[in-house]
């Protein structure tokens, strides 16, 4: 009787450790399932499928294979060529302006103001979550030519009304100015979390050795900034790129195509001329000049170890 009952009870026990040992095995699949399921569908697919249609072109409503046409085309396209330089202009521009106000503003909030410092800082963020199409409609009103309040206070000071958005070069300024106003603080919180980390102990020890606040920021916050910068411009780079919003809304790429990004000129080829396999030729370009660009940023301001 006992050696039978000795003989049995390992059994059911062997067995339910079994069970759970392949139900633990298969749950973390299951719960990262319906990420990667998403994922897969609606980014690893999209992209896939763009590369092939990048090497087509559309006949009579069917998708015939045309090689590097499409690229080749693309090489050749005054348009293209000119948005993308629209593109760095705006790039060249916005970014280091942007860039130096987020440490400036950063810095303030940081160390000089205390007692509104959470206000300001929502205030600072608040357009990037505002929305553009309301934002465009009043910087519509602010720079327009005869009845914007802009052209009107600069009258006070003598100076005559500027075309904000009737003139190619002011345009693009107009442009860059809304962008600066829209990322500003995006970027600003970005540099602000990078000053909460700086180590106390360096601004102490540069006080000890009679740095001044100059000084300091030189010597002790840029380079411990150095990596938070790097990913602000990077990613502000790439956002630049992506530029379609603002343009689409303040200047519809005029006058003349003067404010006409790559991304805009892209998204008038696949949705209004319906000429996908060029669009997705121009967007794969444009990846791979960010690339580009990203590899440069990184190899000149990053680390060499």
């Amino acid at each position: 009787m006992s050696e039978r009952a000795l003989s049995n009870k390992p059994t059911p026990i062997r067995k339910k450790k079994k069970n759970n040992r392949s139900t633990g095995g298969l749950a973390p699949y299951v719960f990262i399932a319906p990420a990667v399921i998403l994922f897969v569908l609606f980014t690893g697919y999209p992209i896939v499928y763009s590369l092939i249609l990048s090497f087509t072109t559309n006949e009579a409503g069917v998708n015939v294979f045309a090689g590097f046409d499409n690229y080749i085309r693309l090489f050749q396209d005054t348009l293209f060529y000119e948005s993308l330089f629209n593109t760095f202009i705006i790039l060249i521009v916005q970014v280091p302006v942007m860039t130096m106000l987020a440490v400036i503003l950063a810095n303030v909030l940081h160390s000089g103001i205390h007692k509104y410092k959470g206000v300001l800082r929502v205030a600072f963020f608040t357009p990037t979550v505002t929305s553009l199409v309301a934002a465009a409609i009043i910087f519509l009103l602010i720079l327009n030519q005869d009845f914007g309040i802009l052209n009107y206070m600069l009258g006070f000071v003598g100076v005559d009304q500027i075309p904000w958005l009737n003139d190619p070069f002011w345009a693009k300024v107009s442009l860059i100015m809304v962008t600066i106003w829209r990322w500003t603080g995006y970027n600003m919180i970005i540099i602000l979390a990078g000053l909460q980390v700086i180590p106390k102990d360096l601004y102490e020890a540069a006080s000890i050795d009679g740095a001044s606040t100059v000084r300091k920021f030189f010597s002790v916050t840029l380079p411990q900034l150095k990596p938070v910068l790097l990913f602000a411009v990077v990613m502000s780079t790439i956002g630049t790129f992506q530029l379609f919003d603002e343009a689409f809304n303040l200047t519809g790429g005029g006058p003349i195509n003067a404010t006409t990004t790559v991304t805009m000129y892209l998204y008038e080829n696949g949705f209004e001329y319906f000429d996908f396999g060029y669009a997705s030729a121009i967007a794969y370009v444009v990846v791979i000049i960010i690339a580009i660009l990203s590899f440069i940023q990184f190899r000149v301001a990053g680390d060499r170890e």
